[in-house]
């Protein structure tokens, strides 16, 4: 298993082709400054141009929380000008994650609150452990979700259960937020790491050109009419069927093999 840091708060985790992008400022849970920031959405740029990775994973090294969101006591020090010229470095961590090509798998548990939380809805699926609290407290401070939270929240559970979310800023545990479809899967405490990064490992297994035309065929069609979204699929489609893994998928089919994928 190979690492990379990004920067003092961001690490990278290969295991084989799953990689764990890994935040990692445990003294405050997290807690996204400028600097975080900025090395999450490097690191996310390097994943993206990354062929080897199939799936990212993104786990915490805290072992009490995910990401409790913004740095509020470096927000706290700021000008008004000071906040402006932070806000793109801001989004640029959060359209990092939203914006991978591969599939990407949230690993929570303790606190995802406010950004934290926006971290693991900006990933396609969240493995969550018993004792994860999620939630967009925003509100409650006087600023809004402003890292896709009032987009992406919406696109999980339906308009009406998302503003009751975020008009209300409450914390939800796991058990309900599962009920809700605020997370995909609750597993037992410890466990969100091992469990998300043994489904990165089952996802791993097919065909990565498959995999990010499906993802993108997903995220494109998203909120079209049925006639748009099929023609988004007609297009991913095509771009693989030509492919050397559809060949290649085709053929261990029918010679009763696994496929070794070219990728490409």
């Amino acid at each position: 298993m190979s690492e990379e840091r990004f920067g003092e708060f961001v690490l990278v985790r290969r295991h084989g082709p799953v990689a764990e992008l890994v935040l990692d400022r445990p003294k405050v849970m997290n807690a996204v400054s400028t600097e975080m920031a900025r090395s999450l959405a490097g690191a996310c740029a390097a994943l993206a141009g990354d062929r080897e990775a199939r799936v990212v994973v993104l786990t915490s090294s805290h072992e009490r929380a995910f990401c409790v969101g913004a740095d509020l006591k470096e927000r706290n020090s700021f000008t008004d000008a000071e906040l402006v010229r932070q806000r793109p470095v801001a989004r640029g961590a959060y359209t990092g994650v939203l914006e991978l090509p591969m599939p990407t798998i949230a690993a929570v548990h303790g606190f995802a609150l406010g950004g934290g939380f926006e971290l693991a809805l900006a990933c396609d699926l969240i493995v969550a452990d018993r004792t994860a609290v999620v939630g967009l407290p925003e509100v409650s401070v006087g600023v809004i979700p402003g890292g896709g939270g009032t987009q992406l929240l919406p696109r999980r559970v339906g308009a009406a259960r998302a503003a009751e979310l975020i008009f209300t800023a409450r914390r939800v545990e796991a058990a309900e937020a599962a009920g809700l479809g605020l997370v995909d899967q609750v597993v037992e405490e410890g466990r969100d790491r091992e469990e998300a990064l043994a489904l990165g490992a089952r996802i791993a297994a097919n065909s990565p050109v498959g995999l990010r035309a499906a993802k993108r065929a997903l995220r494109l069609g998203h909120g079209l009419d049925l006639r748009a979204g099929l023609e988004v699929e007609d297009a991913a489609w095509r771009a693989v069927a030509f492919s050397g893994d559809r060949a290649e998928g085709v053929a261990a089919f029918n010679d009763k093999r696994k496929p070794q994928w070219p990728g490409e």
